[in-house]
């Protein structure tokens, strides 16, 4: 039971919390926020945008958590999506307003909605984070309860009702995974290796589009005490995925989808990351690609899986008009199963 003076009526605008990167003065950090040294549309580092993302979830969360458990802290349970609108720069000011759109027993999700300031304003992205309250005490990590919201308005109402179908969506998603290919996907698999049965086959092996990483996590990279800031992981994970779709893309990548990224296992201070990125499918335009983080540790020598992401990026001209890109080949039985994943949540 909370206390009665805690009992109030707490609505998501309640839990309203915004950020601003100040570009247009503050030029340094506009600076670091550069992908490349020349005036092009779109340019910004939109892995530095993921790591900001996560921190405004993050403060939004904890705001909320602390009005019940003024000790507790919160952590990154998953991305859920973030869609990209439009481009942004460096040039403009960028808002990001969240709020809680939905409470379950210990976890909450985080609805952000970034905006660019000034001329030409525009809606960049849509963002949904799921966050999850924990108790430190007796440095035992635990699932905190947490009292629900109340959803008085009808604006509050549908962002609630599509929180759930979002939580549903993935768990019919992961059921989707494990179902064996219908007829058609199978006749299409097919179709992909019979053709590189071709003499004249000159196709793309998924098996060539792979890039590796690995890193040691120290202290500049800690969020709380010995664990390391989960906005920074999945930085790595999304700069790594943008090398690897470069490899295929003619033109120039960009991204258009964050479809879902995972937070399995927390990393701690020593650990040895490897970073995996994969392309594992290609659209029309889309270029999907999956990045994987396995944590090894110093202390036991344990190893696990830390963070599963997908990214949809998209091949684009000079005025980010999209073009074609190489269609992939699977070879193993793993590269099937990872195209007919992706092609099941294919963007054009």
């Amino acid at each position: 039971m909370f206390p009665e003076s805690k009992q109030k009526t707490i609505t998501p605008n309640d839990t309203r919390y915004l950020f601003v990167l100040p570009f247009s003065t503050d030029q340094g950090l506009a600076r670091r926020f550069v992908a490349r040294d020349s005036d092009i549309v779109g340019n910004i580092r939109f892995g530095k945008i993921l790591e900001t993302l996560d921190k405004v979830a993050e403060n939004t969360a904890l705001a909320y958590v602390h009005r019940f458990y003024p000790g507790a802290r919160v952590v990154t349970a998953a991305v859920d999506s973030i869609v990209l609108r439009n481009p942004a720069d460096t040039k403009h000011d960028l808002v990001f307003s969240a709020q809680i759109n939905h409470v379950g027993k210990s976890s909450m999700e985080v609805g952000i909605r970034i905006e660019c300031l000034g001329e030409g304003s525009s809606h960049l992205a849509s963002c949904y984070f799921t966050m999850v309250a924990r108790s430190t005490d007796c440095g035992e990590a635990k699932s905190l309860a947490l009292p629900p919201l109340q959803y008085l308005k009808e604006i509050d109402k549908n962002r609630f009702q599509k929180a759930e179908q979002r939580r549903q969506a993935y768990r019919d998603s992961l059921a989707k995974a494990e179902e064996m290919p219908s007829l058609d996907e199978y006749l299409f698999l097919k179709r992909l290796h019979k053709e590189q049965e071709s003499p004249d086959f000159d196709g793309v092996h998924a098996g060539r589009l792979v890039l590796e990483s690995t890193c040691r996590a120290y202290p500049e990279q800690e969020n709380v005490p010995t664990t390391i800031f989960g906005g920074y992981l999945i930085r790595k994970a999304y700069e790594l995925a943008a090398l690897a779709a470069e490899m295929v893309a003619p033109d120039r990548a960009v991204p258009c989808q964050v479809n879902r990224i995972n937070f399995n296992q927390p990393v701690l201070l020593g650990d040895q990351l490897k970073f995996t990125a994969s392309v594992v499918y290609t659209g029309k335009t889309t270029i999907a690609v999956q990045t994987d983080i396995e944590r090894f540790s110093r202390s036991d020598s344990n190893k696990s899986l830390s963070n599963s992401c997908q990214f949809t990026f998209r091949n684009v001209g000079s005025d980010m008009d999209p073009r074609p890109v190489p269609f992939i080949y699977p070879v193993t039985y793993a590269e099937d199963a990872r195209l007919l994943n992706a092609y099941r949540q294919r963007l054009d």
